[in-house]
């Protein structure tokens, strides 16, 4: 929760630590049956976040899985999909050396306010980028931490591999999120009230 609360104080958001539930599962704890996981263990209302920590996916190598918001009747599938699934080695401390500062939380969280990859739309004129004014246009995802990376030279700005929203290693992404997403991630939340 710190590294959340960190993250998203700019936004004037503040997550609040409910509870923790530990269950042995072997399924869930590989990945499998997430729906069935999720059905099981979500608590609180549409507007809850609830975060799932699992082992990391090794056919995938995803860290992490969070759906953007929709329309969810409660009780219905796409009610019980909200909620972020993490890898548990991308947790401070974790055994993933260039991602285990937390941020891999924060990323998936920013989708379940809304939030898009800055590589989202790439280069293009018409939807290019992650649909943010002051986002500058990223033709992929970041690898590493190309420092002065300009996937879209004909556009203004350099990649935004400092964006929490990129897939640049943790430590690039040091800085706070530019003031439009935290805009339309604080805009999502009242949304889901």
């Amino acid at each position: 929760m710190d590294v959340l609360n960190r993250a998203y104080r700019p936004s004037n958001v503040h997550f609040t630590l409910r509870g923790i539930d530990r269950t042995i599962n072997g399924d869930w704890a590989r990945g499998r049956d997430g729906l069935g996981m999720k059905r099981r263990l979500r608590r609180g209302d549409y507007r809850t976040l609830n975060l799932y920590f699992i082992d990391r996916d090794e056919k995938t190598n995803a860290l992490g899985l969070c759906y953007y918001p929709t329309d969810a009747e409660k009780g219905s599938k796409g009610f019980y999909l909200d909620g972020c699934v993490l890898a548990a080695q991308s947790t401070p401390g974790g055994s993933l050396p260039d991602n285990n500062l937390g941020q891999t939380a924060t990323h998936e969280v920013g989708h379940w306010m809304g939030l898009m990859h800055t590589f989202a739309g790439g280069c293009a004129e018409e939807g290019g980028g992650d649909m943010v004014a002051d986002t500058p246009a990223q033709a992929n995802a970041t690898v590493g931490c190309p420092i002065g990376r300009d996937s879209c030279p004909g556009k203004p700005g350099l990649d935004p591999i400092h964006n929490y929203m990129d897939y640049s290693r943790e430590y690039a992404a040091a800085l706070p999120f530019p003031s439009l997403p935290r805009d339309r991630a604080a805009e999502t939340l009242v949304e889901r009230s």
